[in-house]
């Protein structure tokens, strides 16, 4: 069955009857369901009865016309896309209408393959109706992607159990926000939720962080102090970037986790804790127990059930839903009035390489929002944004090197080559910051007068 049916019906309104056929057979047999009415005020009166998911609209209709129909629409539903159909001595009217939020206009006569391209970006603005509170646990995951949806299938399933889910992915996928929701669909949800990047605190500090100490532990330890386990008793505790945790500690974890008590640094008495551990890496930690940096017998305790986070990329019907759900929270924040994004904007978008997945969408819509002055999100500022040449077409493994490159030297610059503050903004550790510094053939020290140097060979 086409994907297409899982969509509210489409809403078409022209007063050709023939036209009307025709086009709904069409867009039948593209999997859509369709609704067809002859006026615009047959057409509200439909959308008193049931939203649809998309409007498409002449613009000449007797009585009212198909702008009047679509400002009632914004009126009413400000984010229900509405497509026109014009002919030429309309388009002025429709250009206009585009400007203050309607999705697109098509130019009678106009191509069926065409029109159908705009259905599909238009309904990608917004994620079908949630039916019924069953889908709460993962209302912080905007996605239509069938890849997403297979695994919130497999992550409810095995959220019902208590074994220790290991999530993979790249950096910025939402890894923190898929253990959320296995929380939330877990026996656990009404306990605590926990979350620590093992690769944000210091070494000397992350014992103290996740077990806790007694006064006088170690020097500064002037009071009792609770650790990450006893905060989490009877819920869950995320454990972020866990192959960047020292291997001593390491050690002591597997323990904690085999006799599911914890010992507080500088403690005599351990003491029981009921814990359900979720953890997650972008390292591939193969690699690293063969190097001797993970330990093979926690890897298996840890790695009872490992779900796989797909990038930005390999999810991209996302990236226009998820762009305009930030468009919606960012607006808010800012008190501003933004409707959406200009078709070509939205394309550019889709188009993009996002080596940094879905928080690098989240900076980007955020820009574009701060220094937006028109209710359409223009393509030239998600250009800006992007920093993408205007004509210069690159190769998507060329657009993501590019990528990695300018920002690996706004690091440098922004932190006069210390590469210890680098490492920490990028949330890398040293070692494979060092790496990539090499990849890209930049030396730290020519940052640290300021000026930009590349000394080091790259290598390929």
């Amino acid at each position: 069955m086409n994907s297409n049916t899982q969509f509210s019906p489409l809403l078409l309104v022209d007063d050709d009857p023939d036209l009307l056929r025709l086009l709904t057979l069409r867009l039948n047999a593209a999997g859509y369901r369709v609704v067809g009415v002859g006026s615009s005020e047959a057409a509200l009166a439909q959308l008193a009865i049931t939203l649809p998911a998309l409007v498409i609209t002449d613009v000449r209709l007797p009585g009212m016309d198909g702008l009047a129909l679509f400002d009632e629409i914004r009126s009413r539903q400000p984010t229900l896309p509405v497509i026109l159909l014009t002919a030429h001595g309309t388009i002025p009217d429709a250009v206009d209408a585009t400007t203050r939020g309607a999705f697109a206009y098509l130019t009678k006569p106009f191509d069926s393959a065409v029109l159908l391209d705009k259905i599909a970006q238009a309904l990608s603005l917004s994620a079908p109706a949630v039916e019924g509170d069953d889908q709460a646990w993962r209302s912080d995951i905007v996605s239509r992607s069938q890849r997403v949806a297979e695994l919130l299938a497999e992550a409810r399933l095995v959220a019902a159990s208590d074994a220790s889910i290991m999530i993979r992915g790249d950096s910025g996928t939402g890894k923190e926000l898929l253990a959320r929701a296995i929380h939330r669909a877990s026996a656990r949800a009404a306990k605590p939720f926990v979350a620590l990047n093992c690769g944000a605190i210091p070494e000397q500090l992350l014992e103290s962080e996740l077990f806790g100490h007694v006064r006088g532990a170690f020097t500064g330890a002037v009071e009792h102090r609770e650790g990450l386990f006893q905060a989490a008793d009877g819920g869950t505790l995320f454990l972020d970037e866990i192959g960047d945790m020292p291997v001593p500690l390491q050690v002591k974890l597997l323990r904690v986790l085999q006799e599911r008590s914890v010992r507080q640094v500088g403690a005599n008495q351990a003491r029981e804790v009921d814990v359900r551990i979720i953890s997650a890496t972008h390292r591939d930690l193969e690699v690293a127990m063969a190097d001797g940096q993970f330990r093979e017998d926690l890897y298996y305790r840890l790695n009872v059930v490992t779900l796989h986070l797909p990038s930005l990329g390999e999810r991209r019907e996302d990236i226009a839903l998820l762009a305009n759900h930030f468009l919606k929270t960012i607006a808010a924040k800012y008190a501003k009035r933004l409707t959406g994004f200009a078709p070509d904007a939205l394309e550019m978008l889709s188009l993009a390489p996002w080596p940094g997945n879905v928080r690098q969408l989240y900076n980007v819509v955020e820009q574009v929002c701060a220094l937006s002055t028109v209710a359409l999100i223009p393509a030239s500022l998600v250009q800006r944004a992007l920093q993408v040449p205007a004509l210069d077409r690159l190769r998507y493994a060329e657009a993501k090197q590019k990528f990695e490159r300018d920002y690996l030297i706004r690091l440098l610059k922004l932190t006069d080559g210390n590469v210890t503050d680098a490492a920490r903004l990028a949330d890398r550790n040293r070692t494979e910051f060092y790496r990539l510094l090499q990849k890209n053939g930049l030396d730290p020290r020519m940052f640290r007068g300021g000026e930009e140097g590349v000394v080091l060979e790259r290598q390929e």
